[in-house]
Order: structure tokens, then C-alpha cells, then sequence
């Protein structure tokens, strides 16, 4: 690596964050469970099939239209363990506290916390807590780990789109970034934007159970729908073709980005999730997500192509073409 120093674009999720997985963390920790590098790692030495993942929570402010930063924490690490199909059934949660912090706040947080492992069917079993001196970091910080098992017959992965797929997308992007920059910079909007924050855990399997046959399952949430569709591309060998008007997107989200320079592409979200699936299951799986409270606006956006490998490519309301790369960082740092 040619850098010297972290940079706040190393944690975007974007091209820096993926160059310093391949660069510096890849080579002495890579090994069979890692190497899919999917949203969670799959354990095979087991009578049951489990999933791991683990994620931290740095989110600035730490309340926000839609939720907070305990209900983020719950269900990113949910939906991270969902996207490999798993269901969801153990957490941990660690908190760096800097000193001075209110505890009327950190029981909000708490009981946020305790509401949506709830609403998920998640059981919090262990945690660890730290304070830190005042300065030495930014309010709270939560770090969490989650475990959950596969059902048999399921394989989701990031390696597993074919050319001829169908790309479904579960509703709207974006929320979830515009409802925090709105809070932090405090933005009004005709249109009040709440963060799309939730477990999409049940959805999940209700999708599997009309279609074990799914290829893959991402949600896009730093980086956005682009860069999940880039990473998809890439761990596929495989090229993507989707189309702009069909990709649902709120006028106040698009607006406020054109505004401010944004790619709505590019926003990131907490409660959505992408999922490729054979051609021909698209019709069935659009029926159930919308059905449901979380897929109400699922639309079919794209397909899997045998053209351009390895790159994303959207088809414009004009009817032009332009590449999705990925982002080198970010368009707006601290957002999950």
C-alpha cells in the first residue's frame, strides 16, 4: 500500500476499503470460510451449517429520523447473517463509552436495542463495555458479532450469479443516508425521510421458502446499490445490466442529491437488500416480497450478462449507457 496513514475514505466501503481487505488483511487472514468475502462467513465443520459475521457501528448523529445507532447496530448484524440465509439467533454487543456521556442517553440505546432484537427473534447473550477518556473517541462506538444457522439445500453467495439471472431490488434507496444527513446537517424536506432501518430477516426466509434455488443476497448498505452490484459482478465473473427507471427512488432523496452532488446509486441504506435469482423465479419472489411490509416496492432492475465481466453497467432514462464504477471513497463520510 502506498499510504502511510488511515483515511476516512478507508471506510467508505468503496475502492480504498476494498483495496485495504485485499492488500493488507487478505493475505494473512485469508482461509476457505473467508475467501467468499460475503456479508458473513460460512462454518462447515458442523452438524448444522452456521453463519458468523461481526460489524461496528460509528454512526454520527447517534439518533436519527427511523432510528439509532443500537437499532443499526441489531439490524445490520441481522441482515448480515440473513444475506448468506441464514436465520439469525445469537448476538454480542461491546460499547466504547467516552467519558462524559449521558446514561439517560445509553439507556435509550439500550432499550432500542432490547426492542429490535425483539422484533427480530434475536437473543443478546454476551457483551463487553469500555470507557474511554473524554476525546479518545467520538460519544459510543458499538461493536457487535452474530451467529445463526443455514437451512439445508441454501447457498447464497456473491459467487454465484450466471448470466440470465433476474436482479430484484426490495424498495427504495437511499433512506436511509438522506434521513441521516438531514439530521445532521438539518436539511428540511416537503417530504419527511425516515431511515429504512430494519431486519429483514423474515422476508428473507419467506423468499427462500418460495425459491431455495436464490443465487445471492446482499443489502446495499455502505456504498450503495452500485458498489453491491460491482462486488457481485467481480466475485462472479459476470457482467450487470440495470435499468434507471426502474430503480425506485424517493423525489426528495433524488432531489437533495442532485442538490448536494450526490449518486443516489452510491447511497447507503439499512433496510433493502438485493437479490439475484434464475431466470424465471423473478415472478413468484416479487409476488411474496411485496406482500410483505418490507418489500412493498420490490421491483426487478436488471439481469446478469455474459457482457463486460466485471462491471456494472445502467441503462439511462434516455436509453444511453454509462459504467457504475466503484467509488474510490465516499460521497459522505460517518453513516453507518
Amino acid at each position: 500500500m502506498s499510504e502511510e496513514k488511515i483515511l476516512l475514505a478507508h471506510g467508505s466501503g468503496g475502492k480504498l476499503s476494498h483495496d485495504l481487505i485485499q492488500k493488507l488483511f487478505l493475505p494473512l487472514f485469508l482461509n476457505p470460510p473467508f475467501e467468499p468475502l460475503d456479508d458473513s462467513a460460512e462454518i462447515p465443520d458442523q452438524k448444522k451449517r452456521l453463519a458468523f459475521t461481526t460489524d461496528s457501528y460509528v454512526v454520527n448523529p447517534l439518533f436519527f429520523p427511523g432510528g439509532d445507532i443500537g437499532k443499526l447496530a441489531v439490524c445490520g448484524t441481522v441482515n448480515d447473517l440473513s444475506m448468506k440465509g441464514a436465520i439469525p439467533s445469537y448476538l454480542s454487543l461491546s460499547f466504547i463509552i467516552e467519558e462524559g456521556f449521558p446514561i439517560e442517553l445509553l439507556k435509550k440505546i439500550i432499550s432500542s436495542i432490547h426492542a429490535t432484537a425483539k422484533v427480530a427473534g434475536v437473543k443478546i447473550v454476551t457483551g463487553d463495555t469500555k470507557v474511554v477518556e473524554h476525546g479518545a473517541a467520538d460519544q459510543l462506538f458499538i461493536n457487535t458479532a452474530g451467529i445463526g444457522w443455514i437451512k439445508e439445500g441454501v447457498s447464497l453467495s456473491s459467487k454465484n450469479a450466471r448470466p440470465g439471472d433476474a436482479i430484484l431490488l426490495s424498495g427504495y434507496i437511499g433512506d436511509h443516508e438522506m434521513a441521516i444527513l438531514s439530521q445532521r446537517e438539518g436539511f428540511q424536506f416537503q417530504e419527511a425521510l425516515k431511515s429504512d432501518c430494519a431486519p429483514l430477516n423474515d422476508l428473507v426466509q419467506k423468499m427462500l421458502d418460495v425459491c431455495p434455488a436464490i443465487r445471492c443476497m446482499r443489502d446495499p448498505t455502505r456504498g450503495g446499490l452500485a458498489t453491491i452490484l460491482n462486488e457481485i459482478a467481480s466475485m462472479s465473473n459476470v457482467g450487470i445490466v440495470i435499468e434507471e427507471e426502474k430503480i425506485p427512488i424517493r423525489e426528495s432523496v433524488r432531489g437533495i442529491s442532485e442538490l448536494l452532488g450526490l449518486d443516489p446509486l452510491y447511497l447507503a441504506n439499512e433496510g433493502k437488500l438485493i437479490c439475484i435469482c434464475p431466470s424465471g423465479a423473478e415472478g413468484d419472489l416479487l409476488k411474496v416480497m411485496r406482500s410483505h411490509p418490507l418489500g412493498k416496492e420490490a421491483h426487478l432492475i436488471g439481469k446478469v450478462t455474459e457482457e463486460n465481466r466485471k462491471k456494472v453497467v445502467l441503462k439511462t432514462l434516455i436509453g444511453g449507457h454509462r459504467i457504475l464504477d466503484m467509488l474510490t471513497g465516499s460521497q459522505y463520510p460517518r453513516i453507518c
